[in-house]
């Protein structure tokens, strides 16, 4: 069921306006068509992939979106982000391009590699115990203190619209080759990056179906889309795609993924990990357990997409070398 909403949060006008703040400043990662995925799934398809954005994922985009917007004169109280980690990453690296204080409120379960990299642009990291406190909270009790800017990871038009810029490149990319895509498959936590691709690349294509991929029970959003309203998962335990684990859509992002998206696919641990073997074996690509979501669902056969043109996201590289180590093998 689709809900028809009257709510426009993010235009393709708000994309464009952060195309033009990330100018000269996020890399505009290539599309890829690697011969040997085409021919392994039967069909054309394209690879986005941002890891190799700054910061090795998507969230620069949005992060830097949205602390450009912040007023001079209330950048030196600073922002505070809570993440499991490429938010986390994409906003401290924003803040210290800009000359901005951060400080980042992260589980003490994340990647040890997120948490390094974050301290590495300057951010000052604040632990939290995922499963007995709430991060937004200590966020927002931590800028009230300051007067620092809460910088959401997901629910906010301005980082929504940052991270549309990479389906506008998308876009644009697929009409310079002169295509049309069937099928795109983007991941999701709280579905910012899908909210914002979505409304770049239905602008252009208005037939393509616009697929979510998650988690294995992390399924808040084939409940959500099912149901026509925003139903948070079931799951009590963990996954390896730490990125993912967000419980419930973002109000925002449900306004505009509701109306845009066709469908939601999830795949196993097992699934993904065997996606960022292919990936490293085959693509020569890094990609962290939630950015190969999508590429684990077509290779788990999820998506007939037998003939079709198909667009993946690849939406991060950011993972534990010892747990990549141990995927990858």
């Amino acid at each position: 069921m689709t809900v028809q909403s009257p709510i426009l949060p993010v235009t393709t006008a708000d994309i464009d306006a952060a195309a033009t703040v990330l100018a000269g400043v996020a890399v505009r990662t290539p599309l890829l068509s690697p011969p040997v995925l085409s021919e392994v799934l039967g069909a054309r398809v394209f690879v986005k992939p941002e890891v190799l954005q700054r910061t090795g994922s998507f969230k620069f985009r949005g992060a830097y979106n949205k602390l450009s917007s912040i007023p001079e004169n209330a950048r030196s109280n600073g922002v505070v982000a809570f993440s499991s980690g490429n938010h986390a990453q994409g906003v401290a690296h924003a803040a210290q391009l800009l000359k901005m204080r951060a400080t980042i409120v992260m589980p003490s379960d994340a990647p040890a590699a997120k948490r390094e990299r974050t301290k590495a642009y300057g951010a000052e990291v604040v632990l939290y115990d995922r499963d007995m406190e709430d991060r937004e909270a200590i966020a927002r009790e931590i800028a009230g203190k300051r007067g620092a800017t809460v910088v959401p990871p997901y629910d906010d038009p301005l980082v929504i619209a940052g991270q549309g810029t990479a389906g506008r490149e998308i876009a644009e990319d697929l009409q310079a080759l002169g295509v049309a895509p069937d099928v795109v498959v983007v991941p999701a936590s709280g579905g910012g990056l899908i909210a914002g691709v979505s409304t770049a690349v239905k602008a252009r294509f208005p037939q393509a179906r616009m697929i979510v991929a998650e988690p294995a029970g992390f399924d808040d959003h084939a409940r959500s889309l099912r149901s026509g309203h925003r139903e948070a998962h079931d799951a009590k335990g963990r996954t390896i795609c730490d990125a993912l684990m967000a419980a419930i859509p973002g109000e925002i992002t449900f306004a505009v993924n509701s109306r845009l998206l066709s469908g939601a696919v999830s795949v196993s641990d097992e699934e993904v990990g065997r996606a960022m073997g292919f990936a490293f074996r085959e693509l020569k690509l890094v990609v962290e357990p939630g950015g190969a979501v999508g590429l684990a669902a077509l290779l788990a056969g999820r998506l007939d997409i037998a003939g079709k043109t198909v667009v993946i996201l690849l939406s991060g590289g950011n993972v534990d070398a010892d747990l990549y180590a141990k995927l990858i093998a």
